[in-house]
């Protein structure tokens, strides 16, 4: 059986939170005849979610950042829940997919280099009409140019994107390296620049807000004193970018924020649409956050293949470790059963993962662990597929894209 539609409905209860034990055997029982490595996602805790992002958008659309799911039907599901419009796509190989799969409005995140499908959206006014490429520099605007002329190719959307982090008093840059569009009005004469050039169109402006979206907060004070300092900084000066680009060209939309900043970012009244994708997984790193805590909808299992020790059981593989900065924070969480730890000296490994505590010395070859990935879309990237768990039985497969034979970057 293999699932192909996905529907979201609000739970009226949390088994991950009332019952822990419960929802874990759960996915125990609905998915033994299954093989490990093994992908799952609970439909009630992916369903709560999404709708727990909904009401802290109040009521400002969610742009579905994509790179952080990268499971069409799982995408599918959650752009058919009112609230949720478009896709913020992480390269442009993946957003002419998209597009190519009847998705109409794909925003591209990063400026892409990639000339084989920029020649592709030029030559192609069906998809140029839906996906929307990310500039921040004129040398982007001339690698299109060089791809394809101007004069008689597709009008390419072009989304001008403001550099959001917090260049702080005392500790300086505070956020991620991305535009060197910092100022209003640098975004204005790059927005001169865009709307002066032929065969390009200004539709949209984006800002993202790591150092708030993106740095959990939960018992630091310290970080929720520069989130706070940082929000209001940068709603004065987005706003002012904005109304500086608007005069120069009617946008379609004005992205900002994630999954962490839905609270802040939904009071910005500049900003008409937030990119938000992580917090529908629910991966640990969000753990961390003292605003919300979403469900641990996404986690995956693996099988104990032997026991070195009577106090050590060692899972095959595990080594799934999440992108950034190298710490112990990167690492999967051991999940259930409880009572489980990684050894220091070898924590996750790529072949094999020793744990060692209390319900290590109860397992037996064959037992299952269930772990959660720190990051959200990367569990995809290890799996073809991802098991549906609902109602307590298992409901089906979605493939992710790595199941499509999609190997984006």
């Amino acid at each position: 059986m293999t699932a192909t539609a996905l529907t979201l409905t609000r739970p009226a209860s949390a088994p991950w939170r009332d019952d822990p034990a419960g929802y874990w055997g759960a996915f125990e029982t609905a998915t033994a005849h299954l093989d490990t490595p093994l992908g799952v996602v609970s439909v009630e805790a992916l369903a709560a979610n999404a709708f727990d992002m909904l009401d802290r958008a109040q009521g400002t659309p969610i742009r579905v950042a994509s790179k952080s799911v990268r499971v069409r039907g799982v995408l599918d599901a959650v752009l058919a829940l009112p609230g949720y419009s478009g896709i913020l796509a992480y390269t442009l190989p993946e957003a002419l997919w998209l597009a190519g799969q009847g998705h109409e409005d794909v925003v591209v995140g990063y400026p892409t280099a990639d000339r084989t499908a920029l020649a592709r959206l030029a030559a192609d006014e069906e998809l140029a009409a839906r996906v929307t490429i990310m500039v921040d520099d004129v040398a982007q605007l001339d690698l299109v140019d060089a791809v394809a002329a101007p004069v008689g190719r597709a009008a390419i959307r072009v989304c001008l994107e403001l550099d959001a982090s917090f260049r702080a008093p005392v500790l300086g840059h505070l956020g991620v390296r991305r535009s060197p569009v910092h100022e209003p009005a640098q975004a204005r004469a790059l927005a001169e620049r865009i709307v002066a050039r032929p065969g390009f169109t200004l539709v949209g402006v984006m800002a993202y807000e790591a150092q708030i979206a993106g740095v959990v907060n939960r018992g630091k004070p310290a970080v929720q004193a520069m989130q706070r300092a940082s929000t209001r900084e940068l709603a004065e000066r987005r706003g002012e970018a904005v109304a500086l680009v608007r005069e120069l060209a009617d946008l379609e939309f004005v992205n900002g924020g994630g999954t962490g900043s839905l609270e802040s970012t939904h009071a910005d009244p500049s900003v008409t649409e937030i990119a938000a994708g992580s917090g529908l997984f629910g991966p640990h790193l969000f753990d961390g956050y003292r605003q919300f805590t979403p469900a641990p909808a996404a986690s995956f299992a693996l099988s104990v293949v032997r026991r070195p020790t009577p106090e050590v059981a060692t899972l095959l593989g595990g080594g799934w470790i999440a992108s950034g900065p190298a710490a112990a924070d990167r690492l999967p969480q051991l999940a259930w059963p409880r009572g489980l730890r990684m050894l220091p000296r070898e924590a996750a490994g790529e072949v094999q993962t020793p744990v060692t505590g209390a319900a290590a010395r109860e397992m037996s070859v064959g037992d299952r662990v269930w772990l959660r990935h720190t990051k959200a879309g990367e569990l995809s990237e290890h799996v073809n597929a991802l098991q549906l768990v609902q109602g307590g039985e298992w409901a089906g497969e979605l493939a992710t894209y790595r199941g499509e034979g999609k190997a984006f970057l």
